[in-house]
């Protein structure tokens, strides 16, 4: 064969796959480099039927030849396989052993089987090579073999992932035969072996074309028209140029292996058709091993199971930890493992080592099952030990740094003990007890963690609603229009000295930012819902009350200049109560919310607008702006509040309406003595004369004007002049 195409044997007349030989032939043409662009195509057909011959010449192959000069005999033994020259995608040719070969002797059915169902199973592309005259011969024409194959290949791969494309490749076709007629009776002939295979009931009846892409190419006398033949090659070989593009002889190529993953699915598919029982029944000797093998190792594990040394571990694991329980379990292994080796030794070396691996697996999974019982109790004595470790922490130290230490120091010690129960070539995996434990201490650290950070949460809020407590009590008594001021101002100083405190926890606890930013956040709820609370507790009826009474009584009763009023006109009451209600209704409107965002009081704005009125209109339902966790005082409460300050401060209002009718009293009685000397004034008098006269002209009022005028609007202005003096 030629070195430089890479020809390899892939699979042996022996039955055995030449695994270093197919990866060392991947590596030389670079085949994990195909990705998903490679194809595959093989032959098959009887012997001596050319298909090396045809294969060189379509591919530049260069596989083995038969020489004519030396008779007809086996050229190819098992499977070869080469790179085709010159054609993209990357395509890998097979040539198969020929059937029908006199040299395989009684297996040869067997074999065949095999390597057809393989090139199959891994092919893209299947040649069937066949001799013009032989087409309608049972044998010669391979059917017995294809109705084989499509059998097994129904049961093995009924879910195919490609669609392979099966080509008929007639050789030495008379130049008169219509190929019409011979593509219509091979075609014929696949159908009726199809149809007569048994398939499973997902594709009963499913056509051959679901599986298959059935071609036909016929070829000339290679002997006696070599160009002809040549030329005939030349244009099959083009079709397979780009041959799993869409349209082409793969084109609908689906879940193809990876390049990479080649070498590797083809030794499992050699695997599984060599263990398929259709194709390959066990041998006399092999069965009377396995038969024998199974007996003898059913035994030995019973006299294992009954063994006095182990009934005692497997006691003794049941209450607690067993010291060295690996060493001791792998001891009594070894032994009855030596005995079972002993007993098969003359046995097939293929069947002996598989049951002796059973026994062993066996073996071992009823001494993982005691295994895992005695790690019970080994966790269980770790998870006591760190319950009892952290309850001594302190947190006002290193609480993180000292409970990773209980953490690592519990699980260091189970680690140990798992490791001293692991038993010889047992290949345990811990990994979910340990997992388990060490979710059980972490759930458990994260307790305690909580609850003394819980601890020192409470200590901080105690420390906190005593400040809050201290200022706001007052600031609530004594009330005003800048409340809320002083408490937001209370509020944001006192929380935010108790968050600065907190940030030593920040450091003993090892607290990321996303944690101690929630614990701020929770002290300032805290906060809020102690001022709130204070709220609530200080803002009462009673206490607003008070507040508005002494609020009006010092409006009312004292001008801007904290001086008494003296009420001399009806006017002033009205005004200055006016004035010592908005001042009151402030108060209420303030102590009938809490404030603590800054929003606008849209109480005040309803309070003015309902009540300030001379006419009062009724006070809305409720406060539509204002939500019912905020609202100290109901709509109704307020206007009973309203209601019951106006009825306390009317005593005021009717005490300065006296002063003023007092006064009115002593300003008559004045007027009399006016309107005297008006009309002596009037009607020349001499005695006034000078005198009114002055006051007339200071006045600038004439005599004849003034004698002219009303007498009440007269005396009002004379009495003006005269006060006015």
């Amino acid at each position: 064969m030629k070195e430089d195409i890479c020809a390899t044997q892939l699979i042996c007349g022996n039955n055995e796959f030449n695994v270093a030989g197919l990866n060392s032939f991947l590596q030389k043409v670079k085949f994990e480099k195909c990705g998903n662009s490679y194809a595959v195509v093989a032959i098959m057909g009887p012997q001596s039927g050319g298909k090396s011959t045809l294969m060189n010449h379509l591919f530049a192959t260069g596989f083995q030849e038969m020489k004519i000069e030396c008779g007809k005999s086996q050229t190819t033994k098992g499977i070869w396989i080469a790179k085709c020259v010159d054609i993209e995608p990357c395509t890998i040719a097979m040539d198969l052993e020929g059937s029908d070969s006199s040299e395989r002797g009684e297996d040869d059915n067997t074999f065949e089987k095999r390597i057809a169902l393989f090139a199959l199973a891994v092919s893209d592309i299947l040649l069937i090579n066949m001799w013009y005259h032989d087409i309608g011969r049972e044998h010669a024409a391979s059917k017995p073999l294809l109705k084989t194959i499509f059998q097994v290949m129904m049961r093995l791969f009924s879910d195919p992932p490609k669609k392979t494309t099966l080509m008929f490749v007639v050789r030495d076709k008379p130049s008169k035969a219509p190929f019409v007629l011979l593509e219509k009776r091979l075609r014929e002939d696949a159908e009726k072996m199809w149809n007569a295979v048994s398939k499973p009931q997902a594709h009963k009846n499913s056509p051959l074309t679901v599986f298959f892409n059935v071609q036909v190419v016929a070829l000339s006398n290679y002997q006696e028209k070599e160009e002809k033949f040549k030329e005939e090659v030349a244009q099959l070989r083009q079709r397979f140029v780009n041959s799993i593009s869409p349209g082409g002889l793969v084109g609908d190529k689906r879940s193809v292996v990876p390049a990479s993953g080649f070498s590797l699915s083809t030794q499992e598919m050699w695997r599984v058709i060599k263990l398929n029982k259709d194709l390959d029944l066990p041998a006399h000797k092999v069965m009377v091993a396995t038969l024998r093998c199974e007996e003898i190792s059913t035994d030995i594990f019973k006299q294992l199971m009954e063994n006095k040394g182990w009934l005692a571990l497997q006691k003794a694991a049941e209450t607690g930890p067993v010291p060295d329980f690996g060493r001791r379990v792998s001891s009594i292994l070894y032994n009855y493992l030596s005995e079972y080796d002993k007993e098969v030794v003359y046995y097939d070396e293929g069947v002996r080592k598989t049951k002796r691996h059973m026994l062993e697996s066996r073996a071992l999974q009823c001494a993982q099952a005691v295994c895992n019982t005695m790690l019970g109790h080994l966790s269980s004595n770790a998870f006591e030990g760190f319950k009892a470790g952290v309850t001594s922490l302190d947190p006002e130290k290193g609480f993180a740094a000292s409970l990773r230490a209980c953490i690592l120091s519990s699980m260091h010690e189970f680690r140990r003990g798992c490791a001293d129960a692991a038993v010889q070539h047992s290949n345990w995996s811990f990994s979910s007890i340990v997992e388990k434990l060490q979710r059980d201490i972490n759930a458990h650290a994260l307790c305690v963690r909580s609850a003394k950070l819980s601890e020192l949460k409470d200590k901080y809020e105690e420390q906190l609603v005593a400040c809050l407590t201290s200022q706001a009590d007052p600031a609530f008594g004594h009330g005003g229009e800048d409340m809320w001021v002083s408490i937001r101002r209370i509020l944001m100083l006192e929380t935010e000295n108790a968050i600065a405190r907190l940030s030593t926890i920040k450091v003993r606890f090892e607290l990321n930012e996303k944690e101690f930013s929630a614990m701020g956040q929770d002290l300032r709820h805290f906060a809020r819902n102690v001022v709130e609370q204070k709220a609530r507790d200080n803002i009462v009826a009673d206490k607003v009350l008070t507040q508005m009474k002494l609020r009006f009584a010092s409006v009312f009763c004292y001008d801007s200049h904290s001086q008494p009023r003296i009420w001399k006109k009806t006017k002033q009451i009205t005004a200055a109560t006016k004035e010592a209600r908005s001042a009151c209704l402030k108060i209420l409107a303030v102590m009938s919310a809490i404030d603590l965002d800054e929003k606008p009081n849209y109480v005040e704005e309803i309070l003015f607008s309902c009540l300030m009125k001379e006419t009062e209109d009724a006070l809305p339902s409720s406060w539509q702006k204002v939500s019912l966790k905020d609202a100290l005082f109901t709509s109704a409460q307020c206007q009973q509040l309203w209601d019951k300050f106006k009825e306390k401060t009317q005593k005021h209002i009717k005490k300065a309406t006296s002063d003023v009718l007092e006064s009115a009293q002593a300003n008559k009685k004045f007027g009399h003595r006016i309107d005297s000397l008006l009309f002596l004034f009037v009607n020349g008098s001499s005695l006034l004369a000078s005198y009114r006269f002055r006051i007339i002209s200071s006045s600038r009022l004439s005599t004849n004007r003034l004698a002219q005028s009303k007498p009440k609007l007269l005396r009002a202005k004379v009495w003006y002049i005269l006060e006015r003096k």
